[in-house]
């Protein structure tokens, strides 16, 4: 799991907060300074929380469960597109779309009715369809392709959100807290902290910062995944050993049956 020092949130920006005038008073614990009309945030504080988020998202990716990726603004959805890819994690970057989680069993027909386009797309039948007729759902498969590509392979709801600029994402965070599901996100001095479970005080804005936060979170879930695979692995030895164990005792059992005839 990637550990970021002082320097390298220094380096990326991750310390530029909003103007102070746009600031909300509850960020004010994770602050340091203010220089020039702008907000320092207080980058120790930032290495904490990150710490504290990284040890419990690889708690939940190693338990065998999903992080849901969300961030729709135009720098950040590169990045969080890739790493969630990357990681077979669930992402939405295009745009929210209402009742994604609270109302997850609609999204479930949705994501079924883009799956079945997608094998009759696959199939001989499509190509004898009228040019028209495959014109209308080859847009319906791309319209449905760019708002839930990211969660086509989610069968049941995240168990956690990783969530860049709560003041945007504001429709996700509401929906997670209506389901109790814990929420991480990126945090600015114009946001409130306590709106979500785990917040990590850090500049949304810059691609630079965004950039660090996010790999430094996907690390985390890689680190989880690499546990899970090893928990798997070591489960899968005893069980043989156990087995072994059995059939040896098994036999030894019949051999002494055997001797006392």
């Amino acid at each position: 799991m990637s550990k970021l020092e002082y320097k390298d949130l220094l380096d990326a920006g991750v310390h530029f907060g909003h103007l102070t005038r746009k600031w909300d008073p509850r960020m004010a614990p994770y602050i340091f300074m203010e220089k020039n009309g702008i907000h320092i945030i207080d980058l120790n504080k930032t290495l904490a929380c990150l710490q504290e988020a990284q040890d419990a998202i690889r708690a939940t990716v190693r338990s065998g469960r999903k992080v849901m990726f969300v961030a729709t603004k135009k720098q950040a959805k590169d990045v969080v597109a890739e790493e969630a890819r990357r990681l077979k994690m669930p992402f939405v970057t295009e745009r929210w779309l209402g009742g994604m989680l609270t109302n997850f069993a609609t999204i479930r027909k949705s994501l079924k009715k883009m799956s079945s386009i997608d094998k009759l797309m696959k199939d001989e039948a499509y190509l004898n369809l009228a040019k028209r007729e495959r014109l209308m759902i080859s847009r319906e498969k791309e319209k449905l392709e760019r708002t839930l590509g990211g969660i086509a392979d989610l069968t049941r709801l995240p168990a956690a959100l990783f969530v860049v600029d709560i003041k945007k994402e504001h429709i996700a965070i509401k929906e997670a807290q209506k389901l109790n599901i814990p929420v991480f996100a990126m945090v600015d001095t114009n946001s409130n902290p306590e709106a979500v479970d785990f917040p990590i005080p850090a500049n949304d804005d810059a691609w630079k910062s965004i950039n660090i936060i996010t790999k430094a979170v996907a690390s985390a879930v890689e680190q989880g995944l690499m546990e899970r695979k090893k928990d798997k692995d070591e489960a899968k030895l005893n069980e043989e050993a156990e087995s072994k164990k059995a059939a040896d005792e098994k036999k030894t059992v019949e051999a002494d049956e055997k001797g006392k005839e």
